[in-house]
């Protein structure tokens, strides 16, 4: 299983790309603008997409991504998330208004899109590849998502706050290799980030210490502009875990 990074900034400006991942060249985990660097063939190869949450930087090219290349499948595009997430994306996405309802399009019974809910603990089997959503805590309902490949795994928190659920989760991960964490905000904007339900490098600090397994750590979803300054935060606050900051482009080998 291979995991590349296509988007991982907390916004856009320059380079940044929000967050998305492309697992082998059939699944996402979350649609931010990373995906619109693929290109149209790559894009058509998406079979499955993964959602942590309803925010526009997780989502904002799966709309597109489904207009583009719909009419060049042989199959549906299959959306999954929670119910709780599945029902945002139905009211306030793909509701006519903001876009087509690409489930009913051309019709019910030969849609380009489908959706299929999943449930924290209870993982998605597709070809060797488990997938299965951990606890979040965040403003919406959200979900975190555990990638194995029966060898090693990777763990994306998605959007998340301080919580114990997910610690819990992880250190029952046998095989854990790769830890993606975000945190969004400096210390100076500490109220946002607990606001928001975020991290801040000292709140990541005191999650990391619930980790009893070791893995590489890498951080996500900095906010632009703050970037070296977050950079140097978790280094103060979370040193002794040897975090990196996640890029672009960076891919993953489990």
């Amino acid at each position: 299983m291979q995991i590349r990074i296509l988007g991982c900034s907390g916004g856009i400006g320059g380079a940044r790309r929000t967050t998305a991942m492309l697992v082998d060249d059939d699944i996402l985990i979350d649609g931010g603008t990373g995906v619109g660097d693929l290109s149209l063939e790559e894009l058509a190869r998406i079979d499955h997409v993964f959602i942590t949450h309803s925010h526009l930087d997780h989502i904002a090219c799966i709309p597109l991504l489904i207009d583009s290349v719909a009419r060049h499948r042989s199959k549906p595009i299959t959306l999954y998330a929670t119910v709780a997430v599945l029902r945002i994306l139905q009211g306030h996405v793909f509701n006519w208004l903001i876009w087509p309802d690409f489930s009913r399009i051309p019709d019910t019974r030969n849609p380009f899109m489908t959706y299929r809910t999943v449930a924290i603990g209870e993982s998605v089997q597709l070809g060797g590849r488990r997938i299965t959503p951990l606890p979040a805590q965040h403003t919406v309902p959200a979900v975190g998502y555990h990638l194995d490949s029966g060898i090693a795994s990777l763990v994306f928190t998605g959007d998340t706050t301080i919580q114990d659920k997910l610690w819990d989760h992880l250190n029952r991960i046998d095989n854990l290799r790769y830890l993606i964490i975000e945190t969004a905000f400096s210390e100076e904007q500490r109220d946002i980030a607990v606001a928001s339900k975020h991290l801040s490098p000292a709140m990541l600090g005191r999650e990391l210490a619930k980790l009893k397994r070791p893995a590489e750590i890498y951080v996500t979803h900095l906010k632009p502009g703050d970037d070296d300054v977050i950079t140097t935060e978790v280094e103060h606050f979370a040193g002794q875990y040897a975090p990196a900051m996640l890029r672009n482009g960076q891919t993953f080998e489990l």
